[in-house]
């Protein structure tokens, strides 16, 4: 059986396909490929698994392909360089993404997709877009890396009219013949690096969400929009200047549509940032590409809540605003957060993953008021600060324990004046000290709450 053959739902019975991973993402696949009539083997590096769906053959460790495999299912963040996955290039046998499967066993009847990918802002705009597509009256989700795993939302019944997904790079990678309604490349920057080889790689993943009928860029991103000049597909563009024939924009103080149309005040879009009214522009060319029109756009950015951890604003204290944006774990996210406000103290560090840090640190150290830095990599931003802010008071906390953000809270405080923005936006991940950016958020904010004084919660 080729790969060509395995189009649309009813190719899988009778299929023998390998899915490589017992995450979510593997179960998912497991029990819609047994479903679907498939013959499903499951192989994973980590040991024996939870009870599998079904009738699934557990093989363990795999390091080729076994006999008579027909497909084989990626689970996200697996390499092409792993073994099996290798292995099944050089037999021509097509290895799927989560997408990807997906997008083959929903059939032509299935719904309209909307994509979202780039280096940060994916999360928020998937949000932001589901919240139009549902003000517009439409049965729609947020799926991919957020919400509703995909390969349920396209199984779901009743059916789904939209779905918006988050596109990680790893899933596009896996992805050949996914046609969306439309796609949007928010941005683009230095990341995952070690799985794709290449900025290079990375970028003819992330530019596959333009397949399909329209491709949505950031007219800002240079490189985004190089890209999206030689794409070859119809083009939205999205800008923080002014809109203009097929570009959304700014003008006014408002939103606008490419004809002008005020969407919403650029000071009602939430969380606030120069970033997210960029993603929420990013949102409504995407909704206007499943037609969608203004009044059903503003309508949904309005009601939009964000997600926790990003920008959120904790509590004001003695005149002092702490803002809680631990998502901002790699430098281009952080970059972001520090535009969105004047004068801040930094609360940085975690793993950079080898991330340059100095070109952010070089184009925000105008607006710091001073730097707290903890976690494995703070001597580096540390290094960066003395090299373009030798006179920025920075305090170093050593500590690893579960006091470590307190005192950096505490810091902070005692280096912050009323009108100041405390802000924690790391610039990097959190697994060296916490078991997540969420968990990291919620010490930030849990320490913000135990400072003295009178605050305001938001």
């Amino acid at each position: 059986m080729t790969d060509a053959a395995l189009s649309g739902p009813a190719d899988f019975a009778g299929a023998t396909v390998l899915v490589c991973g017992t995450g979510l993402a593997g179960r998912t696949a497991v029990a819609a490929l047994l479903d679907l009539g498939a013959r499903v083997l499951v192989a994973d590096d980590g040991g024996t698994p939870a009870p599998l769906p079904g009738a699934a053959e557990f093989l363990g460790r795999l390091t080729g392909l076994p006999a008579g495999v027909t497909a084989v299912f990626a689970s996200p963040g697996l390499p092409p360089s792993h073994p099996v996955l290798a292995a099944a290039g050089v037999a021509g046998v097509p290895v799927l993404g989560e997408l990807e499967l997906a997008w083959r066993i929903q059939g032509s009847r299935g719904p309209r997709w909307l994509l979202v990918t780039g280096t940060n802002g994916k999360t928020t705009t998937v949000r932001m877009l589901e919240s139009i597509l549902r003000a517009a009256g439409l049965r729609a989700a947020a799926v991919g890396n957020v919400g509703v795993p995909v390969i349920d939302a396209v199984r779901a019944r009743p059916g789904y009219d939209v779905l918006a997904v988050e596109a990680s790079s790893f899933q596009l990678h896996f992805s050949s013949s996914l046609r969306p309604r439309a796609g949007a490349l928010l941005n683009l920057a230095e990341d995952h690096l070690d799985w794709h080889g290449s900025m290079a790689a990375y970028a003819r993943a992330k530019t596959k969400v333009w397949a399909g009928d329209r491709a949505v860029g950031n007219a800002d991103d240079p490189l985004v929009a190089e890209l999206q000049a030689a794409s070859g597909a119809p083009r939205l563009d999205f800008t923080l200047g002014a809109p203009g024939p097929g570009r959304f924009g700014v003008a006014g103080g408002m939103l606008r549509t490419p004809d002008g149309v005020a969407l919403l005040p650029v000071a009602e879009v939430a969380p606030a940032g120069p970033h997210n009214v960029a993603n929420a522009l990013a949102a409504a060319a995407l909704a206007t590409a499943a037609g969608i029109g203004p009044a059903e756009i503003a309508a949904g950015l309005r009601a939009f809540v964000p997600d926790p951890h990003r920008n959120e604003l904790v509590a004001e204290v003695a005149g002092v605003r702490y803002v809680d944006d631990s998502k901002a774990t790699n430098p281009h996210a952080a970059a972001a957060s520090l535009a969105a406000y004047p004068r801040v103290v930094w609360i940085a560090g975690g793993q950079l993953k080898g991330a340059d840090i100095e070109p952010l640190v070089a184009a925000h150290a105008g607006r710091l008021a001073g730097v707290v830095l903890l976690g494995v990599d703070r001597a580096t931003i540390a290094a960066a600060l003395c090299r373009h802010a030798p006179d920025l008071p920075v305090i170093d906390v050593a500590r690893t324990d579960d006091g470590a953000m307190g005192e950096c809270v505490a810091a902070a405080a005692s280096l912050a004046v009323a009108g100041d923005v405390v802000l924690l936006a790391p610039a990097a991940a959190s697994k060296d000290m916490f078991t997540g950016y969420g968990a990291r958020g919620l010490a930030f904010q849990a320490a913000v709450r135990a400072l003295p004084g009178p605050g305001t919660e938001r």
